[in-house]
């Protein structure tokens, strides 16, 4: 598993040191069984790779200072992680901890298509993000790789303005490299 710091902003942005989530409860799952369909695989994972880009934008939106700034990053993302960035956040809104610089999505690939979820290779460069704790100290972990590696999970959604929400990011190993 990825660094706290890590799950946090990537999984709040999956930077070896960005953001994570915010309080309150998750957001509510559709009550409609049936999920969006896509003619085809391509159109499934194109609506993925609009939905994670669209998360990372939000979380290059947040403002530690401003909760409000959180809302967005909460809409893209379900679950485990909706839940996890919320937490994440909100810790470091409480100790007042500074986030500066954005990350930048270098590679999306398709990986694996099920019924109802897709999974997607990325590479994110989180080289510019800096956390910094109210003591003035950098939180972000001194062996973080600029350029992380990552599967990121979509889960489909009739919620989602694209189809998918974000469920899971974690750590990838092998094709395609990122540098």
């Amino acid at each position: 598993m990825l660094p706290r710091i890590v799950s946090g902003l990537v999984a709040l942005l999956l930077v070896g040191a960005m953001v994570t989530g915010c309080s309150g409860q998750p957001a509510p799952e559709p009550s409609t069984p049936s999920a969006p369909t896509f003619a085809s695989d391509e159109e499934a994972f194109a609506a993925a790779e609009e939905t994670y880009r669209a998360y990372v934008d939000a979380l290059n939106q947040v403002d530690l200072n401003d909760p409000a700034t959180f809302e967005p990053v909460f809409a893209w993302t379900t679950g485990e992680l909706n839940a996890s960035d919320r937490k994440g956040l909100t810790r470091y809104h409480a100790e007042e901890v500074a986030l500066s610089g954005t990350s930048k999505v270098t590679l999306v690939q398709p990986a694996n298509r099920s019924p109802n979820s897709l999974d997607i290779a990325v590479c994110l460069d989180v080289s510019q993000i800096e956390l910094i704790g109210a003591d003035g100290a950098s939180l972000v972990d001194l062996d973080r790789v600029d350029v992380q590696t990552i599967t990121v999970t979509l889960e489909e959604a009739l919620s989602s303005p694209t189809g998918f929400l974000v469920s899971a990011i974690g750590p990838r190993d092998g094709h395609p490299a990122c540098e």
